[in-house]
């Protein structure tokens, strides 16, 4: 085992003997320490000198050597990286510290890398091991092993010309044109299709290597549609090399051929049901399942190939999402505006209502209804503000005279309808220069439509209802899925040789210990969470605070939360804060009421100005109001002020669980410790200075950008007039909001937090070099300690994101450290956090399912079977599943310096995922990640204007130029009172 390391001078404060508690004991150094090291806590982490010292102290950071090429890959050297050149030999895998001294430990071993950091050397390291701790349960998960052939798939381009046309339609195009040339170009084979560019055939096709080019026909409604598909061989997918990857020959897994193998799975289903990423879905048949708006939920399954050890695997799943319903614009409309019956609507929409309905119905499509069987299909990208009997276009008449004609006098005279409701207004349909426009009611909502808009609270809350399954029910779909797919009587699976199992994969599991957590108080009481679940009672806070000046703020009116509620609740918040060793001390300074997100910034400000020193404002909402957004963003933003809200409900109707559940969150608000790991079961990685990162992005929901265009066989039906003024619109125009949080204590449990506005949707963390080097300096002024290792954790990178967040983001971290100085080179590993997939594990066992959901138990952990034939990664599911089936977490390592064995990495995972301070239950990821969303989550409040004209609160607008950018960035940062402390818990 490691000798147990401490503080060395280089992390000193004070002599070389002291040591911070929870790093160890305090170790002197056994050498002469650089010209570059200091010893005194007053010099800042970024002043430390810059020579290249010689010191062999442990821990330290000496560099030796001649030249540092190319670590960052940002040219010939770190020069363009600091004003002044350095000397000493280093690279993103080089040791962070010397290893003179150093024992090896069995668990834990000196960061070692490749030799240079080129981009050839951003490999994912391979899985040192497989893990051993805890206990072994049977599992079963929803992979399905494929059995492949070998030989070659052989890949062909596909380019049709007119391009642009929608998936769905390209297939027919391929579908048509494989038919029609059967024998002539594919001699008779079944060739597969991804909908846009790649064909893949079992056996070479006759054409060569040539291009060749056929001309398709499609029927049309009123015309046919002529094509010209051009068809170029690319190469050949190795099913050879994909078989020696599965069998660990090689260390890269060939893309191409898992695509391939993807896009053969895929085509049936794509040509029977509607796909929506890698699910499909089909309209309901003897199920309804309205979400309100317009909107109704739709079940279909997921499926995606997957490589795992020695065998493929097809992961499927049950899955479900919003679609539109396919209806009426104005039954649309109805739904959209709670109008009950339309026939007591005799009047134009407000501007309110307008206002929400364009809304909801732009961007989707819609088809006419008065021209017989040409259901012509249109996309919306407007709302007019006039009705249909004022709403006007010049129209061209057969003598070439030129009149203005409003669209309901139009209908009325070229198809003799008259409009039911002429005061309504008109959808703006097509390219938004051109205005065209149609009457609501000539138009149905085109089935199919995926909903991309956010639900509201009301319909999460519907959907998750609907969709939650226990565990063994979610089994039995799943089964019954792979019963109804019957994929070994694919034809085209038949053609490439493929067969699929039709039973669940068996694995074996671990059940991994949970961690002790230690308490504060006189007791100093320690608990062992049973089922990821413990609680607080008889125990007290590892270090409350004292809260002597606080304040209560009842925005919620005096007839729904009285005066003597507001008094009781005050009481027993009191008691239950005294009993968890978190005492508010005597009667609020201040309780009043307001009324109106208007009234917090004078508020606030008379608070702050008033009551020196204060800690607290309890705010008391009524419900779901734009308020909250502005009590955070005037408390956190503009007077540091701690604010913690409580619903009007529970001020009313107090309950111990909720009062203790505040407690916990106000603590940490006000620089408080709840519990930590006890330090005795912390892995190896806490002997010396570590420093733990959580990373998210948060995007707005994804907007459908749509290109105004018309159908491929339709012309305008109303004639193209005038321009209108309308109203404006920004696509896409909110920006993703980056977050990344840092430990500030050996524990760990304070956290500290960066974040920043880019552009809308944007994956990889543009300023992240930046971020890091502040939570660097905190976490040395925090603990006079410079960490020798980082541990990060990434949330929300999806598989094929992995590469370039990989190498923009290590180098960011690597930057980071060498700004603050020269040499300092801390070992790093890199930890993607997956939620997002569709891997599910189920009991083989009934005795070991847990509760009435028949989960999985809290820390099983697996790493063999289903998991990537070479790489780090492994699936742990930290949480009790209270409702629907658990979803395991995916952990992948792309990169570790610090060379963990998969005991170590799993165990110290699953205990960060105990250290969550808002609740005493063990959360699905670990607390570093878990904090980065929720700073994420909590600036797109702070992002909210004052001027509150709907129930969210609008927003800034994001538009992407950098004076909007600069603003948003302003509006986002902290006060520095608050930066201090977990204001997001």
């Amino acid at each position: 085992m490691y000798a147990p390391l401490g503080t060395p001078n280089f992390f000193a404060s004070g002599n070389g003997n002291s040591g911070l508690p929870g790093f160890g004991n305090g170790l002197s150094c056994t050498g002469s320490i650089g010209p570059g090291s200091r010893s005194s806590s007053s010099s800042s982490f970024g002043s430390i000198g810059s020579s290249s010292g010689n010191g062999n102290c442990l821990g330290g950071m000496a560099p030796t050597g001649n030249g540092l090429t190319n670590i960052l890959g940002l040219g010939s050297g770190v020069g363009n990286l600091q004003n002044n050149p350095i000397s000493g030999s280093v690279s993103l895998g080089t040791p962070s510290v010397s290893q003179q001294g150093m024992s090896s430990s069995p668990g834990l071993t000196r960061p070692n890398g490749p030799p240079n950091g080129s981009l050839q050397e951003f490999l994912c390291p391979p899985r040192p091991d497989h893990g051993s701790e805890g206990r072994v349960i049977s599992l079963k998960v929803n992979h399905f092993q494929v059995r492949i052939p070998k030989g070659f798939i052989h890949h062909y381009d596909i380019s049709i010309q007119p391009d642009k046309c929608p998936r769905r339609v390209n297939r027919d195009i391929v579908d048509t044109m494989v038919q029609a040339y059967s024998q002539k170009v594919f001699n008779g084979q079944r060739p597969v299709f991804d909908g846009r560019k790649n064909l893949y055939s079992r056996d070479p096709l006759p054409i060569g290597r040539e291009r060749v080019e056929l001309e398709v026909t499609l029927p049309g409604e009123g015309r046919d549609r002529v094509f010209r598909v051009a068809i170029k061989f690319v190469a050949q997918a190795s099913l050879y090399a994909l078989e020696e990857a599965l069998e660990g020959k090689s260390s890269q897994v060939p893309v191409d051929a898992i695509q391939a193998l993807d896009v053969i799975m895929r085509h049936l289903p794509s040509m029977t049901y509607t796909p929506v990423g890698r699910s499909f879905f089909s309209p309901p048949e003897g199920y309804s399942h309205p979400l309100g708006g317009g909107r109704e939920v739709w079940f279909g399954f997921h499926q995606s190939v997957r490589p795992s050890y020695w065998k493929m695997m097809l992961n499927i799943d049950v899955s479900a999402t919003a679609f539109y319903k396919a209806q009426p614009v104005i039954e649309f409309m109805c739904e959209v505006l709670d109008i009950q019956d339309m026939q007591e609507q005799r009047r134009p929409l407000a501007d309110s209502q307008r206002v929400k309905f364009t809304k909801e119905i732009r961007g989707l499509k819609v088809e006419i209804t008065h021209c017989g069987t040409m259901k012509r299909k249109y996309r919306v990208c407007n709302v007019t503000r006039r009705p249909a009997q004022t709403q006007s276009f010049p129209l061209q008449l057969d003598s070439g005279q030129t009149i203005e004609c409003t669209v309901a006098k139009y209908f009325l005279e070229r198809y003799k309808m008259k409009l039911q409701f002429p005061y309504l207004p008109c959808l703006q349909v097509g390219q938004e220069q051109k205005h065209t426009y149609l009457p609501l009611e000539v138009c149905n909502i085109v089935g199919g439509q995926r909903c991309i808009k956010k639900l509201t609270d009301l319909q999460t809350s519907t959907m998750i209802k609907v969709t939650a399954r226990p565990a063994p029910d979610r089994e039995k779909e799943i089964n019954n899925l792979v019963r109804k797919a019957d994929f070994n009587n694919d034809p085209y699976l038949k053609t490439f040789g493929i067969t699929v199992s039709n039973h669940m994969t068996e694995v074996q599991g671990r059940v991994l210990p949970p961690p002790k957590l230690q308490y504060g108080g006189r007791t100093k009481a320690q608990v062992i969470p049973n089922q990821g679940v413990w609680d607080m009672r008889g125990k007290q806070l590892y270090q409350g605070i004292q809260i002597r000046i606080w304040a209560i703020a009842c925005f919620a009116p005096s007839r729904t939360v009285g005066e003597e509620a507001l008094r009781n609740f005050s009481q027993q918040l009191q008691r239950i804060s005294n009993d968890a060793g978190m005492p508010i001390m005597g009667q609020p300074c201040f309780c009043k009421y307001a009324a109106g997100a208007d009234q917090v910034e004078p508020m606030f400000r008379y608070l702050k100005n008033t009551y020196p020193g204060l800690q607290l404002i309890v705010v008391a909402l009524p419900g779901k109001t734009p308020v909250y957004a502005e009590v955070k963003r005037v408390g956190e933003i503009m007077f540091g002020l701690a604010t913690q809200c409580v619903q009007a409900k529970n001020v009313n109707k107090t309950s111990p669980q909720t009062l203790s559940n505040l407690c916990l969150k106000i603590n940490v608000k006000l620089g408080g410790i709840n519990s930590i790991l006890l330090p005795s079961i912390r892995p190896a990685v806490f002997r010396e200075p570590v420093i733990f990162l959580g990373a998210d992005v948060t995007h707005p929901p994804l907007i459908d950008r749509f290109k105004p265009s018309l159908s491929l066989n339709c012309d305008p039906v109303v004639v193209i007039g005038n321009s209108t003024q309308l109203p404006t619109v920004e696509y896409c125009s909110k920006p993703s909001i980056a977050a990344v949080v840092a430990s500030m204590d050996a524990h760990p449990s304070r956290y500290s937090a960066t974040v920043r506005v880019q552009p809308h949707r944007q994956e990889i963390i543009q300023d992240l070099a930046t971020m890091v080097r502040e939570l660097l300096m905190q976490f040395y002024r925090s603990t006079h300690f410079k960490p020798t290792r980082i541990i990060f954790y990434r949330d929300g990178v999806s598989e094929g994101q992995f590469m370039p967040v990989l190498v923009h983001e290590l180098r960011a971290i690597r930057e980071a450290c060498m700004k603050l100085e020269v040499g300092y080179q801390p070992g790093i590993t890199f930890v993607v956090v997956q939620k997002r997939h569709h891997t599910r594990l189920f009991c083989a066992d009934k005795k070991d399912q847990i509760g009435k959901s028949g989960n999985i138990p809290a820390g099983t952990t697996v790493d063999v079977g289903i998991t990537h034939p070479m790489e780090f990664d492994f699936f742990l599911c930290s949480h009790a599943g209270i409702q629907g089936t658990s979803r395991p977490s995916h952990y992948h390592v792309l990169w570790d310096d610090n060379h963990f064995n998969s005991d170590d990495l799993q165990m110290l995972t699953y205990q960060l995922c105990h250290t969550y301070v808002r609740c005493t239950r063990s959360v699905s990821i670990p607390a570093p990640a878990y904090y980065a969303h929720l700073v994420a989550f909590r600036a797109r409040y702070h992002l909210v204007e004052k001027e509150h004209d709907s129930a969210e609160g609008s927003q800034l607008s994001g538009n992407s130029d950098e004076r909007n950018l600069a603003a948003m960035a302003r509006a986002i940062s902290v006060h520095p009172d608050t930066v201090k402390v977990m204001y997001f818990a």
